[in-house]
This record gives C-alpha cells, structure tokens and sequence, in this order.
C-alpha cells in the first residue's frame, strides 16, 4: 500500500496542550488505516501501551519517547521514594536517557506543587515539550504520526479528568 502521508498530515487538525482533542485516539487509528501501511499501523496501535519492553521497540521516535517518559518517571520515583526515606533503585526501570538540568528542575517543581492535578498537569506539560522538540523536523512522515498520536492520548486523558472532576464537583455541590 502506497504511503500518503502528506495527504493525512494535511487533513488533522493541529493540536493544543490543554485543549479538547478534535477526535479520539480510535478515531485517529481509523483515519489513518486509509492512508499507512499496515506495519505502521500496527505500530500506532502500540503508542497506548504503559509498559513497553524497550528493547523490542524499532521505531527510534518511539523509542525515544518511551526512554524519555521512563527517565522521567524515573526521577519521580526518586523524589517520592526521597520524601518517604526509602531506597528509590527497589523501584527505578533500567534505562539510560540522560534528562537535562532543565527538565529536572521542572519535575522537581512539579513534584512540589500542593495541588496534585496542577502538578500533573504540569508534568503533561513537560512531555509535550519534549513531543515538540521531538517533532521538528518531522512534517509530512511516520515520525509526525507517532507524535501526534502520543499528543491525543495526553488531551483525552485530561479530557477525562476533566469530565470527572466536574461530576464530582457537581456531586459535592448537590449532596
């Protein structure tokens, strides 16, 4: 099957951090299935997964991004394992991504953060930023697929969020 990548890319719309995702994950899996092959496609389908074995993933923008969302969880690990006086390497992933002082310091303030649905959102914040850096470069290939299909999943899961915490709110307001 031929790749129509510029055609597809054309037709999506750009994505915003913090706002509503024009369509759903499955959604953009659909779209595509008319214009990628299906080795591709196989490999969009694996972009959800939260525990990716890294040494099977050859697609090097995924791997990429799995190296760098691990590192970062890393440093999570570290910090609340460091608040609880515990040994963090009980809990660490095997992965070599080194972070830059930069994001460090942006996860560190993160995990300061009183509000945890701030923090979080600012840790997404983080990840987008490196899905940005990771893009250039990338406008009409495989790659910019990948990307923008690791972007939807984080604007649903705040849809999600969002959609429950207002039921709640709302619960809380009405009892």
């Amino acid at each position: 099957m031929p790749r129509y990548y510029t055609y597809l890319i054309a037709s999506l719309p750009f994505l915003h951090f913090e706002r509503e995702p024009p369509f759903s994950f499955s959604d953009f899996l659909e779209r595509c299935a008319d214009f990628i092959g299906k080795k591709e496609l196989d490999i969009l389908k694996t972009i959800p997964e939260k525990e990716p074995e890294i040494s099977k993933i050859k697609q090097e923008t995924l791997r990429r991004w799995f190296l760098f969302e691990f590192a970062l969880r890393n440093e999570l690990v570290k910090l609340r394992a460091m608040r609880k006086g515990e040994d963090p390497y009980n809990y660490l992933r095997e992965v070599d991504y080194p972070l830059s002082n930069y994001i460090l310091d942006l996860i560190n303030q993160a995990f300061k953060n009183p509000s945890p649905l701030e923090a979080e959102k600012m840790l997404d914040r983080i990840r987008w930023d490196f899905l940005e850096d990771l893009e250039f470069g990338h406008f009409f290939d495989f790659d910019f697929l990948i990307i923008y299909g690791i972007k939807l999943l984080i604007l649903e899961r705040w849809e999600k969020i969002e959609k429950v915490d207002k039921k709640v709110l709302l619960e809380k307001l009405i009892a």
